[in-house]
């Protein structure tokens, strides 16, 4: 295979191999390695769940997010598999998970919104402050993608889009003869994208689709209309019947899409895991402003601070615009123009648009990040607020200060809190005037990086309290980007370890940015030469499981088996018991009688007798087979 090297003419390489070098080499490593990094300072854990199609059970992904090599990363863990997924099941297999961790320096938990997990929050909370003296984790929320997800959904339910736009990929997906049939009749190739039921915003491109091809696809239906096709008969084909009815479904579809373009700047920005939990706040502010504005009374919104927008009473219909005055995007706006003799159908559309965004709005600020003072507090940490308002800041960082040690997150106690806001009131007047600072821009240059550099050396207490907020995670980007990657590494009959150990080296390849550029350390190369020895040894800790669970088995059998012998001796006592009584008593009855009668309690009586020393005898048979079988359970 490769005659030009002495060295690939050695190489070989068994069917297992590469399997065991991955388990019992790379991943032991690259774990090790990944714990004692770890526990060199603060770190946030996030989790998540999904379904593993391989095994069936719920896969937990855990994920790590600490300083390595001067900047912020996120790294994969482990994985824990259960089936039923309460809190306390959470708690327990994560910290079956997290068990090589110092849990001291655990700063915060990332996670979605559901009530289970801030339950399992809660019971983390009461647990870590019993273990650290009171030290409480901080409070940043769930997972702000998530929110805008499920908030968006919200301002739709009304039309049942969705069920349209999974009809119109249904009715040609996987049927041959139909997507002929409409490519015959419409002359085009080009068909409907899938919906994604849990992402309504990145949709955007399935309702893009769907409105191309709207045209093409009423040529279709006027085909079948018309019985120059078959009608398919389907529910899906159904959906799309009844929708075309509807005269404003192109309206509908267009103020989705223009609903969706709003909120997909900020969804494709904070999809990094970058510390960006500096700029959430302010723009989350203005994702939820720009909602506003497009049904809510501007001289509500003059002025109106961050926490206001999440105490403001959208579903106050005295607060909205008049109907005619919503903002529904220039496409829904040019099709209502042109569509005549629906007045009240119209009026009816523009109120469920209020109505559809005061529930997104309303969604929202119930799981906004943007409750929790920390996350607002945060903006002290952006250096173009720092440049624009130090006073601004040194009340934030103020706050944030108190915050940790409040939490008994700050080491040093108020002393270090004092130092911490001395070093910043410097840091403001000396270094933040500059121009850097005023045209920072977040996404072009890490804010890791930008901060290091001016407080790494200067301001050593303050860049180490920065250094924990800066790993605050502001979502679940890198946990869900996983679940991507689980679906790659499933195979059939795979083990959960094997799956971990995987997960693992996919990390640490993409930590390096490709398998070529992954670094060949004494340490690694060590143990993955190890690798082998460490696959033996797992080898005969199986076989000797196995063995000791046969021997078990074996040893519950006999054990079975033995109290089987002692039921049926005491049946046996029993029934032999009650033989000798019937006998006894038949051959007293025999002696006050004569003749026939006499004789007949006679043959009776010995008739049981008989049976009493048959039941004798295999009681003796049982007894020593008990002693044996005792014997042998002894040795």
């Amino acid at each position: 295979m490769f005659p030009d090297s002495d060295i690939a003419k050695t190489f070989t390489c068994g069917d297992d191999k590469t399997a065991y070098i991955t388990k019992f080499g790379l991943a032991p490593h690259i774990k090790r390695d990944l714990v004692s990094k770890i526990n060199n300072g603060p770190f946030v854990l996030m989790f998540d769940e999904s379904l593993n199609q391989t095994t069936k059970n719920k896969q937990l992904d855990l994920h790590v997010r600490f300083w390595e090599e001067e900047q912020v990363h996120s790294r994969y863990l482990g994985s824990q598999f259960m089936g039923h997924a309460t809190a306390k099941d959470l708690l327990e297999q994560v910290k079956e998970c997290v068990d090589q961790l110092e849990l001291r320096s655990l700063v915060s938990i990332s996670m979605d919104g559901p009530n289970v997990n801030w339950k399992f929050f809660e019971l983390l909370q009461r647990e870590h402050a019993e273990q650290y003296g009171g030290a409480q984790l901080v409070v940043v929320g769930s997972c702000g993608l998530h929110t805008m997800h499920n908030a968006f959904k919200c301002g739709f339910t009304m039309w049942q889009l969705d069920k349209l736009l999974r009809a119109m990929h249904t009715l040609f997906h996987n049927v041959p003869a139909r997507r002929e049939d409409y490519s015959t009749v419409t002359k085009s190739t080009v068909f409907p994208l899938s919906f994604c039921g849990h992402r309504w915003v990145e949709n955007l491109p399935v309702v893009e689709r769907a409105l191309a091809v709207w045209p093409s696809l009423l040529q279709y239906m006027d085909a079948v209309r018309t019985k120059k096709l078959p009608n398919p008969g389907t529910a899906s084909f159904d959906t799309i019947a009844a929708a075309l009815k509807d005269p404003l479904i192109l309206a509908k579809l267009q103020y989705y899409m223009a609903l969706a373009r709003t909120f997909n700047p900020f969804l494709k920005k904070y999809q990094t895991d970058e510390p960006v939990m500096p700029f959430l706040g302010k723009d989350l502010a203005e994702l939820t402003k720009s909602l506003l504005r497009r049904f809510i009374k501007r001289e509500l919104l003059q002025d109106i601070t961050t926490l206001q927008l999440t105490r403001l009473d959208v579903a106050d219909k005295n607060n909205w615009l008049h109907p005619q005055d919503i903002d529904i995007g220039l496409g829904a706006e040019s099709i209502l123009k042109s569509t005549k003799g629906v007045e009240l159908t119209v009026l009816e559309f523009r109120r469920d648009c209020m109505q559809g965004l005061s529930n997104i709005v309303r969604k929202v600020q119930e799981k906004s990040p943007l409750k929790y003072p920390t996350v607002r507090q945060m903006a002290c940490l952006d250096p173009s607020v720092m440049y624009r308002d130090p006073d601004r800041c040194k009340r934030q960082i103020k706050c944030l200060v108190q915050r940790f040690l409040q939490d008994k997150q700050l080491t040093g106690g108020v002393s270090a809190g004092d130092v911490i806001l001395q070093q910043f009131d410097a840091f403001l007047s000396l270094e933040s005037r500059s121009e850097e600072f005023l045209s920072f821009q977040p996404m072009q240059k890490r804010l890791d990086i930008f901060l290091r550099d001016f407080l790494g050396k200067t301001y050593p207490e303050l860049w180490a309290f920065c250094q924990k907020l800066l790993i605050l995670s502001h979502g679940q980007a890198s946990v869900e980007r996983g679940f991507s990657v689980n679906k790659e590494v499933e195979a059939c009959n795979m083990q959960q370890d094997t799956f971990v150990a995987q997960r693992l080296v996919c990390d640490y390849v993409t930590l390096h940015g490709g398998v070529t550029k992954v670094p060949l350390t004494r340490q690694l190369l060590n143990s993955v030469s190890s690798a082998r020895s460490r696959y033996r040894i797992h080898l005969d800790q199986e076989r000797r499981k196995k063995e000791s669970e046969a021997q078990g088995r074996k040893r519950k059998a006999e054990e079975d088996h033995l109290e089987e012998l002692k039921r049926r001796k005491k049946s046996i006592l029993e029934v032999s018991e009650g033989l000798a009584r019937d006998a006894d008593r038949f051959a007293e009855e025999a002696e006050g009688k004569a003749g026939s009668k006499m004789a007949m309690l006679i043959s009776k009586s010995n008739l049981l007798l008989r049976g009493f020393k048959e039941k004798l005898a295999e009681l003796e048979i049982i007894e020593k087979e008990i002693v044996a079988k005792g014997a042998e359970l002894r040795t």
